[in-house]
């Protein structure tokens, strides 16, 4: 079992220019494989540790790196836009308005082509909910749905997604991988991605290689933007929202189906062939177990 061969291999037919480099293992790995590729960073004002350990990571790797500061007004400005070309109020909003920036980023400074990571916590169980799961059913069936933001917001864009971890025959590698191998107690504590970890433990500083897992909006600081928005709505709108056939999570999910609404239109009914989601009533997939236009989960 040669994980690095195999990745590599992955890597040699996703090449691209820049990298979303989060500092996180996922991303670190990838530019520690790609000697020449750009790193491309950014963070809500000065939150969230990424800006740290990408910059770690980059003067570690000696390769060009770009950061940028994106201010409050600025992010909450963008989310009409997010939300319309996603054609989707999920709460993951501040995850996608992260990759959106970073994106138009790389856009910005001629980087026509970006890697990502996506797909790496998915296949290697880097969320601490997998820790109880059954593994062996979970995680192929996790990987026959995954879908990433990014892709949609690349073509928006006009910039070309790259995604290794996602490469067909590295999927099959990384779902041959025994399921203790993924999730193991090292350092007095329970890890995802062990042997993700293990296998680069030499090749890249200690604490890029044993960091946390961190959502992408807590690691940007994108995160912060919940507690502004849930303040734009108050307890009557609130009140009156929760008799809509929809279920709302908080006020912030509620913010983001009005400008839904305004830049989206209907929620779309199903389709035939197509299920109705128990969340808002649109139409998705019979094995599907998200929703894309409202985020409602069917395993939480």
């Amino acid at each position: 079992m040669d994980l690095k061969k195999e990745l590599l291999r992955a890597i040699r037919e996703n090449l691209a220019e820049g990298l979303l480099l989060s500092g996180g293992l996922d991303s670190s790995i990838l530019a520690y494989l790609v000697p020449e590729i750009k790193g491309i960073t950014v963070t809500l004002e000065e939150f969230g540790e990424d800006k740290k350990y990408a910059k770690k990571v980059a003067k570690f790797l000696n390769i060009k790196w770009y950061h940028e500061r994106i201010e409050l007004e600025n992010a909450i400005k963008a989310i009409p836009k997010v939300i319309k070309i996603l054609k989707s109020f999920d709460p993951a909003i501040p995850n996608d308005l992260a990759i959106f920036f970073g994106l138009k980023l790389a856009k910005e400074n001629g980087i026509k082509t970006i890697m990502t990571a996506d797909g790496a916590d998915e296949l290697f169980a880097g969320y601490s909910y997998m820790h109880s799961l059954d593994l062996k059913e979970y995680l192929p069936a996790i990987a026959s749905s995954m879908n990433f933001s990014s892709n949609e917001l690349g073509r928006y864009l006009g910039v070309k997604i790259k995604q290794p971890y996602l490469n067909k025959r590295f999927i099959k590698f990384a779902l041959s991988i025994p399921p203790d191998l993924k999730i193991k107690r090292e350092k007095n504590k329970i890890w995802g991605k062990w042997i993700l970890r293990k296998a680069f433990e030499e090749f890249l500083p200690e604490d890029i290689i044993w960091r946390k897992k961190m959502p992408i909006e807590q690691g940007s600081g994108f995160s912060r933007l919940r507690k502004i928005i849930s303040s734009k709505i108050s307890d009557r709108e609130f009140e009156k929202a929760q008799r809509l056939p929809i279920r709302f999570r908080n006020k912030e999910h509620f913010y983001y189906y009005r400008i839904y609404q305004d830049v989206v239109g209907d929620i779309p009914l199903p389709k035939k062939n197509e299920k109705k989601c128990d969340g808002c009533g649109a139409g998705l997939p019979p094995q599907s177990s998200h929703c894309k236009v409202c985020g409602y989960c069917y395993n939480e």
